[in-house]
């Protein structure tokens, strides 16, 4: 298998993050869009297989394929632009700024989140026969997982925010480990591995995803889940979406830059001045010691 060093992977990081904001608007859109669909159908998934076993676990360990399979094709997570697409400003990329950021970053989010409720839709659609039966098992655990994690932050207040703050933080750190990953290897089995990893690693210790949530909580409104659009947004998708920002940002893009991409081209010293000669003394021609470089 092919191992791209750090030091080499930065750079094709960087030009990722170019691509992502100077990418036109109906292809972000359709890569947002497909990117979140297939996260989500991967977390119906794997909640499905939770409830049908009773191991946790195995659902977790099978959850990273819908993720694997959005990167193998090309597609985008708002949580992975939160990361890839700073480092191109940072790094002075050209066309790359501050609103063009934030533009890739709101049509990323749209799409995602039209994607993520399509999958809703359709899963809520197949576990109550269209709307026409109670759900089954595997609604029902959707369900409580939405309320769970709203209204069960809220009755904690001010902890309970923090809390949810923390567990996006933590989320992002490994998914966007996982995307820096997905470069770390130019053949398929590598790009495997390495993303397989940090992404079973989010799932199974329940750390806050905003993109999963989009799906897990409209889906639970649709099942009868017993909280409001209201606990979804302020209690779980906005902290989230912020904890996404500040832990993929802090644990994994800013360290990676400033130690590779900042130390991988070796400052050029100074030419050193020589004072000029004189005819009436060339001995007393000075060296002159160069600045501290």
């Amino acid at each position: 298998m092919t191992y791209v060093k750090p030091a080499e992977l930065i750079g094709t990081v960087i030009d990722a993050g170019a691509s992502k904001v100077l990418l036109s608007t109906k292809d972000t859109l359709i890569r947002s869009i497909m990117g979140g669909a297939l996260l989500c159908i991967a977390a119906a998934f794997a909640v499905t297989v939770s409830v049908t076993t009773g191991i946790p676990l195995l659902g977790a360990v099978l959850f990273p394929i819908g993720f694997i399979m959005l990167y193998l094709l090309g597609y985008d997570l708002l949580t992975g632009v939160f990361v890839l697409a700073p480092l191109a400003w940072l790094d002075r990329r050209p066309g790359v700024t501050i609103g063009g950021i934030l533009r890739n970053w709101a049509l990323v989010f749209v799409g995602n989140f039209i994607g993520a409720f399509t999958v809703a839709v359709l899963m809520a659609v197949v576990v109550t026969y269209g709307f026409s039966v109670p759900p089954n098992e595997v609604g029902e655990a959707i369900g409580h997982i939405g309320e769970g994690r709203t209204v069960g932050y809220a009755e904690h207040g001010a902890a309970g925010m923090l809390t949810l703050f923390i567990r996006g933080v933590l989320c992002n750190w490994m998914v966007a480990t996982g995307v820096v990953l997905s470069m770390i290897a130019k053949d398929v089995p590598g790009k495997v591995i390495a993303m397989w990893m940090p992404i079973m690693l989010f799932f199974f210790m329940g750390f806050e995803h905003s993109i999963v949530n989009m799906f897990l909580f409209p889906s639970g409104l649709l099942l009868g889940g017993d909280f409001t659009l209201w606990d979804y947004l302020i209690w779980n998708e906005l902290p989230t979406v912020l904890g996404n920002l500040v832990g993929g940002l802090a644990f994994v893009g800013l360290p990676l830059y400033f130690t590779y991409a900042r130390s991988s081209s070796p400052r050029t010293p100074r030419r050193r001045r020589v004072a000029p000669a004189t005819d009436a003394n060339p001995a007393t021609a000075v060296e002159k010691t160069p600045a501290a470089v």
